[in-house]
């Protein structure tokens, strides 16, 4: 890429409208998770600032988050790549590669030394120097500290490049990790998820592109917008697990009612993700709602945390038993529902007495 345009210039060039360029910046200001009064700082930076040069590197992983992210809706991954950024090494996504596609990755790195984004996809592969995962006739691992010393930014995409994923599964015989322990001093930013949210994804590298940083990060180094409420607290069923209303069985009556899956191992209530609110495919599902309990793979190392069926031993020490949360709260609405109801019927002999008093005041005079 010799010319660094900016995302306007793009627009330009393809004859598109101011129009659709400003509706392209509403767009990715909600995305982002941003508020409505920082549409026009996005405007601005995707004005002025060249679309940012990305290098998307693969390790240890099944590249089910590339295949995540193609299928994004909204903005599709072809606007994403021909108009918001300047994607120059991509295993899935680029036409070229041996030799030539190998060489180019180091002229990108040396050239825009500093300022391009890194993305990486899938675990560090360490045991035996990294000989089970090689990429371009290297160790994987070799390819990323380098990549990453000269970066910008780093984004882990996916739970295997955050903390090793299925790869570092026990017995972990590669021993596959999450990639911080060669990214050094280049600030990391952690989308995990098996795979990710494809809006996720663009709405992370997206705010590193226009606004120069890292968005805001939890103590996990998860985007706080994305990362900040577990699964169980967007839930569509949680009204029926706040009523104990659970369904035992994949078959039974409850679960096709749609009741809450917590007794059948969805890990829901210690699971942060953005899948009950944004879900996938446009907004059209995701596991919960196609009846699969949530098996919490934004999580480190969920593959070992027990069958992925099996009922969590229990929701947490704040709340207590799960099996005690129906009654309580059926209690306490019913106590609430009674004195609501002795409340109208105080509050209905208060008015019939206003009135009879009113009505016969107007009879004496």
């Amino acid at each position: 890429m010799d010319k660094r345009e900016s995302m306007w210039d793009v627009y330009l060039r393809k004859g598109m409208s101011r129009r659709s360029f400003v509706k392209g910046c509403v767009a990715l200001t909600s995305l982002m998770g941003l508020s409505t009064d920082k549409l026009e700082k996005v405007v601005e930076a995707a004005e002025k600032k060249p679309l940012p040069v990305v290098i998307w590197i693969h390790g240890h992983e099944c590249t089910g988050c590339d295949e995540s992210f193609i299928r994004s809706g909204s903005p599709y991954a072809s606007d994403v790549i021909l108009s918001q950024v300047a994607l120059e090494y991509d295993h899935l996504l680029s036409a070229a590669s041996g030799e030539p596609f190998e060489a180019h990755l180091e002229e990108t790195i040396q050239k825009y030394k500093g300022q391009y984004i890194l993305a990486v996809e899938g675990a560090a592969c360490t045991k035996d120097n990294g000989v089970y995962c090689m990429s371009g006739g290297h160790p994987f691992t070799h390819t990323l500290q380098r990549a990453a010393e000269n970066a910008a930014a780093v984004i882990a995409y996916g739970t295997c490049a955050v903390s090793g994923g299925i790869q570092a599964a026990n017995p972990n015989p590669t021993g596959s990790s999450g990639i911080t322990n060669f990214t050094g001093k280049t600030p990391v930013v952690n989308v995990p998820g098996c795979p990710p949210i494809p809006e996720v994804m663009t709405g992370v590298i997206m705010h590193v592109a226009l606004f120069g940083t890292v968005p805001p990060l939890d103590g996990e180094g998860r985007p706080k917008q994305f990362y900040g409420n577990r699964i169980h607290d967007t839930c569509y069923r949680r009204p029926f697990f706040d009523a104990g209303m659970f369904a035992e069985s994949y078959d039974d009556e409850g679960s096709k009612a749609g009741w809450c899956l917590y007794k059948l191992g969805c890990r829901g209530p210690e699971t942060y993700n953005s899948c009950g609110n944004m879900r996938w495919f446009q907004g059209m599902s995701y596991p919960i709602q196609s009846g699969a309990p949530c098996i919490g793979c934004s999580n480190a190392h969920f593959w070992d945390e027990g069958k992925m069926s099996e009922r969590l031993p229990k929701f947490g020490q704040p709340i207590g038993d799960v099996d005690k949360i129906g009654a309580a709260i059926a209690g306490v609405t019913a106590v609430g529902v009674a004195a609501h109801g002795a409340a109208s019927v105080i509050q209905k002999k208060k008015r019939d007495a206003a009135k009879e008093e009113e009505n016969g005041e107007q009879v004496n005079k």
